[in-house]
């Protein structure tokens, strides 16, 4: 219809899943990391959620349209089933034959056969439902058992589910807690911030053909306005309005065009007016209502302030944004500690157990605790926001959800949220991990503990700290121009060395520009490829080579000077 008249090859704002038209904002790029992070073999759930329309089925089409070549795709788009119904449709999309009257237990078994086949093929399994907060907790039960199935390295099946924010709600239900701990990575996919519209604008209109801003300023502001940034709001009105200005020989997208548009997405009440009684009763409902929410609101903000490491100290430990980290050698702490054998009637000293919430800390405590590790004397009353004080440190925030061996795999001390049976949150400070025993930081100082007793309350949320590279601190030789490349180029002559098989893999590398070095080095070492040295990559690199920076796990030797 308008397509001709502004020179578009297609429609710019259809609401169709379409994985071209896909913006990746820094919300949606985040997520669709949380997803590959998924397909390398982890097993469990990965769960992402966000309100309607914010992109949660274009960014899982994108996923799909990506995946390596050795993941099959499992898609479920209609979840109200039953656990047989479930499992029958899981074994359709797997393509595994059954009888139509199949039990749960065949059923089951059929689905187990078919993974222990594809991991012996070099193939892996991950099961997507999309609507998922629409699922039962019987099913959710059911489908955590599928996740039982695993060989010594992983498990066998990948489960991600997208859904609306009461699917969060839903896991958090005491009867899915042992889901809920098998919850490896999970996102929330905010809506489109104001400075974002106009380059996703942009982006859509360059897919449909066209180059070049049609929406005035004015427009853009209004259209953030009556959309608020959800992306499925921001297609149907400005497909409305690019009608409204076709429709009136304008090649320019107004104020005016979006303000009727968005009256004609919302539409109006139909019906007969109410009586004077019914709107009475109405109104009344509407008070108790509101009353509810407000009462809500008050015991939210309480238990926000009470707990809330973003409220007592921080602005939201943002979602690891690319940063850069440092490196610096290892200086280890000596000290052998001598193991005396017990006699044969006793058993080994195990740690003691942790009191939760007794023992737990609370936010600015906690935080206070993570920096002193790192030689830092925080102050909140100085500096209330954590993260930002840590940048002005040259530390960098990050913010994790993940089990013992992400922990481990990062080898930093991290702060970790704990809860218990009631609800109840704190945290504890894990300065070091060793088995089962735990050294963390408590009210009453520092004090060995057992993990386990530690992790039967953890639900996955964690953060680390780790050191900003001069580059980004502004400090020493790599603060100058080409600083990054200089700084990665580095470290990767080393890194070159330590990894190559022969001399000739390490000059090959060596070679290499930066970003090619930085995808080399993530391959190798599991992580998600994607040629950025962000921060999970500069923590492996720091490893690698030894840091002198705090560390979660013993040292077995000491490090490079």
């Amino acid at each position: 219809m308008y397509y001709d008249f502004f020179g578009f090859r297609e429609p710019p704002f259809s609401i169709a899943p379409d994985p071209r038209y896909l913006y990746l904002s820094d919300r949606h790029k985040e997520a669709l990391a949380h997803l590959m992070y998924g397909v390398q073999g982890q097993g469990g759930f990965i769960v992402i959620t966000g309100e309607v329309g914010t992109g949660k089925t274009t960014v899982s089409r994108c996923f799909i349209e990506n995946v390596p070549d050795n993941v099959d795709i499992a898609l479920i788009l209609n979840p109200r089933l039953s656990a047989r119904e479930l499992l029958s449709s899981i074994c359709d999309e797997l393509e595994i034959p059954h009888e139509i009257s199949a039990t749960i237990k065949e059923l089951v078994d059929l689905i187990n056969q078919d993974l222990l086949k594809a991991h012996a093929a070099g193939r892996h399994k991950v099961l997507m439902i999309d609507e998922a907060q629409n699922l039962s907790a019987e099913v959710l039960e059911q489908l955590r058992l599928l996740t039982n199935l695993e060989t010594a390295e992983k498990k066998l099946l990948q489960i991600v589910l997208l859904g609306q924010p009461e699917l969060q709600e839903m896991l958090a239900l005491p009867e899915l807690r042992q889901l809920n701990q098998r919850v490896t990575a999970r996102y929330h996919l905010d809506a489109i911030g104001r400075d974002e519209l106009p380059a996703y604008l942009r982006y859509r209109l360059s897919v449909a053909g066209m180059r070049g801003d049609i929406f005035s300023q004015r427009a853009m502001t209004r259209l953030f306005r009556e959309s608020q940034g959800i992306p499925r709001l921001i297609n149907l009105i400005s497909d409305r309005a690019l009608l409204g200005a076709y429709a009136e020989g304008e090649h320019e997208i107004t104020a005016d065009h979006i303000r009727h548009a968005a009256k004609e997405v919302r539409g109006a009440s139909i019906g007969p007016v109410p009586s004077r009684s019914r709107r009475s009763a109405d109104r009344t409902q509407y008070l108790i209502v509101a009353a509810s929410i407000l009462v809500a609101i008050i015991g939210t903000a309480w238990l926000f302030e009470r707990w809330s490491p973003d409220s007592a100290v921080s602005s939201g430990l943002s979602s690891p944004e690319p940063l850069k980290g440092a490196v610096e050698r290892v200086e280890e702490q000596s000290g052998q500690v001598e193991e005396t054998p017990l006699p044969a009637t006793e058993e080994p000293t195990r740690p003691p157990e942790l009191a939760v919430p007794d023992q737990l800390l609370d936010s600015v405590s906690a935080f206070q605790a993570l920096f002193g590790i790192w030689g830092r004397d925080y102050q909140p009353s100085e500096a209330p926001v954590a993260c930002e004080w840590a940048r002005e440190s040259g530390l960098g925030c990050l913010d994790r959800q993940g089990s013992r061996r992400s922990l481990e795999f990062l080898d930093r001390p991290a702060m970790l949220e704990l809860q218990d049976e009631a609800g109840n949150t704190g945290f504890v400070v894990l300065r070091r991990l060793d088995g089962d025993a735990a050294e963390v930081a408590l009210p009453s100082g520092n004090q060995t503990v057992s993990f386990a007793s530690i992790e039967r309350h953890w639900f996955g949320e964690y953060r680390v700290l780790w050191r900003l590279p001069e580059y980004l601190t502004g400090d020493g030789f790599y603060s100058n121009g080409g600083g990054e490349q200089l700084w990665i180029g580095a470290r990767m002559m080393d890194l070159a060395d330590m990894h190559s098989d022969s001399r000739a893999e390490s000059d090959r590398v060596k070679r290499m520009d930066a970003e090619e070095q930085v995808r080399w080095f993530q391959a190798i070492t599991g992580l998600t490829v994607d040629g950025i040295a962000g921060a999970m990559t500069i923590i492996q690199i720091n490893n690698d080579l030894e840091a002198s920076v705090p560390r979660l796990k013993p040292k077995q030797s000491e490090g490079r000077e």
